[in-house]
């Protein structure tokens, strides 16, 4: 099967449950405060600016370089951040709920702390299995992630052979397409997730040669940091070319 000829993956930008969430970890909090469901987080006035930042890099793309198609997460920060950052380019984009972001079952809305306090057995039971193969009740492990992006990937393939696609997705997501694009083993992607923090509209990228994709860039946030765009946190730049 022929692959694509180049896929890029984009965390959606700051949202207001990203603002309460940290306020909540770093406050020593057990539960996070956020109101509404999490298909319905909204962007933050940060987050925003950051799509638009996303919007600028890819009008300074090529014709050539530009994606032919964007994939889409169908929950709102990510629809937003779409909606941002395609405005004026042309490029098409499609809502597919198989992009949506890891679900957390019981441990929704709480905090590392609040889910050792609350629910301790969750809390050693994650501890035993380890975040690739954890399944919260009511939850998705990350392999069940895995199963709906590779099914995505496939479809992909298919339908846009030798073609540009860009995903708008979330955390897990960018982790979990550098799994696949780049066949890592569990091992392996644990130290990348270990050691990284991927920033809201972070730009991962790989290109086709030798008849398998190759990496670009991984959680680049240079277009961030041109004049004019939002501060970025320092805790939150991992970037780096691969």
């Amino acid at each position: 099967m022929e692959q694509l000829q180049w896929l890029g993956v984009i965390r959606h930008g700051q949202s207001t449950g990203n603002v309460i969430a940290q306020d909540a970890e770093t406050g020593g909090l057990e539960a996070i405060d956020i109101p509404e469901r999490d298909a319905d987080v909204p962007l933050s006035p940060t987050g925003r600016e950051q799509a638009e930042a996303v919007g600028s890099w890819l009008s300074g793309l090529s014709p050539g370089e530009r994606p032919q198609v964007a994939i889409v997460s169908p929950y709102l920060r990510t629809r937003q951040t779409a909606e941002l950052a395609l405005a004026g380019t042309g490029i098409p984009a499609v809502v597919d709920e198989r992009l949506r972001d890891r679900e957390l079952g019981v441990l929704d809305l709480l905090t590392g702390r609040g889910v050792e306090a609350r629910l301790p057995e969750e809390y050693a039971r994650r501890a035993r299995h380890g975040k690739f193969y954890y399944r919260p009740p009511g939850g998705e492990s990350w392999v069940d992630v895995l199963l709906r992006l590779r099914a995505l990937l496939r479809e992909l393939r298919q339908d846009h052979p030798g073609g540009r696609v860009l995903l708008f997705g979330h955390e897990a997501t960018v982790l979990l397409v550098r799994y696949l694009a780049e066949s890592l083993s569990e091992a392996e992607l644990m130290e990348v997730a270990h050691a990284t923090t991927v920033a809201n509209c972070s730009i991962s990228t790989w290109r086709r040669g030798d008849d398998v994709l190759r990496p670009e860039l991984f959680n680049s946030v240079a277009h961030l940091h041109q004049e004019g765009a939002p501060p970025t946190r320092q805790e939150d730049v991992n970037a780096e070319p691969v």
